[in-house]
């Protein structure tokens, strides 16, 4: 390649990348949160509100809504009669531990997340693009969070 499609391609880099970063920050962040599974609910402690906002927005790109009550003649119990039934199911067990997976995703979510900080640093420290890489990097916080109220 000659060095002007190059100096074209490090500048569509740049649009997008600065466009992205945001995104990539949080769902970076909120991944590696949901890898660990610290959305979940254990032993009867709710985690914190804000990551379960968080994990809301990354699964289904909306707010979590709150669950209905369930009527009180209708609790948790296996149907009668029925030994297949899903509600009386239990999971097994995995065959294999899924920590060595889960600290390498956590490790790539860390890795991602200073890359791209990384990104951000270089394009803003560039007097050339500054100015556009500001507008663009404000335009990919603002448009997303726009958008989960539209």
């Amino acid at each position: 390649m000659n060095a002007r499609t190059m100096r074209q391609l490090r500048q569509i880099h740049l649009w997008f990348g600065m466009l992205f970063a945001p995104a990539i920050l949080f769902f970076a962040f909120s991944g590696m949160l949901q890898t660990f599974d610290f959305q979940e609910t254990v032993k009867g402690v709710a985690p914190p509100r804000w990551i379960a906002v968080i994990a809301g927005i990354h699964k289904k790109q909306d707010f979590p809504k709150p669950r209905k009550p369930r009527p009180e003649g209708a609790a948790a119990t296996p149907a009668a009669g029925k030994p297949d039934s899903p509600a009386s199911a239990v999971a097994p067990a995995p065959a294999h531990s899924p920590w060595p997976l889960k600290v390498f995703v956590g490790l790539m979510s860390i890795g991602l997340m200073l890359s791209t900080l990384l990104g951000i640093t270089i394009a803003v420290t560039n007097r050339t693009s500054r100015r556009l890489s500001v507008i663009l990097l404000a335009t990919g916080a603002v448009l997303p969070v726009a958008m989960l109220f539209v």
